[in-house]
């Protein structure tokens, strides 16, 4: 009998406390729901669902929703719409941008960020309060004027690669160059962070590439479809299986590179302190492990090393990161110049100037002066963003635009539209390079061309990604006029992870000499 009373008495106790969670819950979406009743919206919103059953779920049907809300409601200082229970703001106008991203307060990422925790953990990119601060001071380093030196010396390298494929392309008809551009990137990033050559350029059918796209589509359509937000419900009724094949092949690539560097840094003696100062192979080397072998020697506050999990968190994080975005914007900026031949003569011009007709490999003073060409990348920024939404959780209350938004919203940021407003770029859609040179640019407000977020957290790897940038367009630019095979309309823009086109970018080739 006292069994039973105290087993009844558990059952109530553990029923009254899911009566009070879901009490709590219940309380918070009701009073969100009211504070933010005024603010423009989708419609028809349900109870609990929110707009989830209007969402479309391919990443190109999506994107095209999301961009026509935008356009019909330029007008309006801010948007909202609600993905399952969850409410968020959205915002493409610099002056409500800016109120989230200068903040010291709104450094959390969304919940949608929640779904990439399977693969890239708590790294820098998901991560929030001190763990962050500390990952971001542990790394920024990494990314010194100095080091980044060091590294254009393998950018030349692998883009020496990647010209010697192109080549053999000229005068053979259209291509699509998406793949070669990433798989040169991928060998560019894996080389300088983690000083270990993978050869993706040989492998024209990378499992790992591959396996990107396949996870950023399935993180995608998951973020939006709230009834497979549990785990449970994703792996018995929906793509659970196909994530983790794909899972397994993003760790299964960076733990092999992590183990070999691991293996080359104990048994080599480029990591001999000892060695002669006059060695100048193994003083470059010593700075082209900055990233990996920086945190694979990193410790904590308390002293302690990291974990084979932390480690693996920011690798996964910075192979992504590191080559995917940049990949895309080059591979954007190749299809504009493609389609603005007298934008492209421009470059040629600039490039002719700076090099003359040597064939010579590009140096930092190169690049400083490469102004003209620094407008063309960041207009196709502009014009496609690698990252085209991102978001923050409100970790506050906050009153934006005479509206106030509950501590607890998330904020769905969208560049692809913020870049597109008529107020600093007039004719958005027009491909214009001019307006970023330093005297057109001056005046404008630095929230509204966000490529790379902005504020305390933005991209650590800016400096980086653009002298990349610079060095591939540059390249290939110096050799080859580029021809555009597609119109804007053919592109077909998928807005996932990353933005990129549902077929790749078709050029044609041809010898400047010709």
């Amino acid at each position: 009998m006292e069994a039973l009373f105290s087993g009844a008495l558990l059952s109530a106790a553990l029923l009254a406390l899911l009566a009070l969670i879901v009490f709590h819950l219940l309380g918070d979406y009701v009073y969100k729901w009211n504070k933010m009743k005024r603010i423009p919206g989708l419609s028809p919103t349900y109870p609990i669902l929110g707009n989830a059953l209007l969402f479309k779920p391919s990443g190109e049907d999506f994107f095209l929703q999301l961009i026509e809300f935008t356009t019909k409601c330029r007008d309006e200082p801010l948007m909202k719409l609600w993905l399952g229970p969850l409410p968020f703001i959205v915002l493409f106008h610099a002056e409500t941008v800016e109120m989230v991203l200068s903040s010291s307060k709104h450094l959390d990422k969304s919940y949608a960020y929640k779904f990439l925790h399977p693969w890239l953990g708590n790294g820098l990119l998901t991560s929030t309060g001190n763990k962050w601060r500390a990952r971001r001071k542990l790394i920024t380093p990494t990314f010194h004027f100095t080091i980044l030196m060091e590294f254009l010396e393998v950018m030349n390298e692998q883009t020496n690669i990647l010209l010697e494929k192109l080549e053999k392309k000229v005068g053979k008809g259209p291509f699509n160059c998406f793949s070669d551009i990433t798989l040169c990137a991928l060998d560019i990033i894996c080389e300088t962070a983690m000083n270990m050559k993978v050869y993706a350029q040989s492998n024209s059918d990378s499992e790992y590439i591959r396996a990107i796209y396949k996870m950023s589509d399935l993180i995608h359509r998951r973020q939006k479809m709230p009834w497979f937000w549990p785990k449970f419900l994703y792996n018995t009724f929906g793509k659970g299986k196909e994530h983790d094949e794909a899972l397994k092949i993003l760790h299964s690539f960076t733990e092999k590179v992590v183990a070999e560097r691991f293996r080359k840094t104990e048994n080599s003696e480029e990591f001999d302190h000892s060695g002669s100062d006059s060695d100048t192979n193994s003083r470059r080397k010593m700075k082209r492990k900055a990233f990996l072998d920086l945190i694979l020697s990193a410790t904590d506050e308390d002293g302690k090393k990291l974990s084979q999990q932390d480690i693996r968190e920011e690798v996964n994080t910075f192979m992504f990161e590191g080559h995917d975005t940049t990949a895309a914007a080059i591979n954007w900026a190749l299809h504009l110049l493609g389609s603005h031949p007298d934008v492209q003569k421009n470059v040629h011009k600039e490039l002719d100037d700076v090099f003359g007709n040597s064939d010579r490999s590009a140096t930092m003073e190169d690049l400083k002066n490469l102004q003209f060409l620094q407008c063309v990348i960041k207009e196709s920024l502009r014009l496609f963003p690698s990252v085209p939404i991102f978001g923050r959780t409100l970790l506050e209350e906050c009153y934006i635009a005479g509206f106030t938004i509950p501590k607890g919203v998330n904020a769905m940021i969208i560049p692809y539209a913020l870049h597109r407003d008529p107020r600093y770029f007039p004719d958005p859609e027009e491909f214009r390079p001019e307006r970023f040179l330093q005297e057109n640019a001056k005046t404008m407000n630095p929230y509204a061309f966000i490529p790379f977020s902005a504020g305390l957290r933005n991209c650590i790897g800016q400096r980086f990604a653009l002298i990349e940038e610079k060095v591939v367009l540059s390249s290939i630019l110096r050799r080859f006029h580029v021809e555009a095979k597609q119109s804007r309309e053919e592109l077909h823009l998928v807005g996932e992870l990353i933005l990129r086109p549902q077929d790749g970018i078709w050029i044609e080739l041809h010898h400047r000499t010709e």
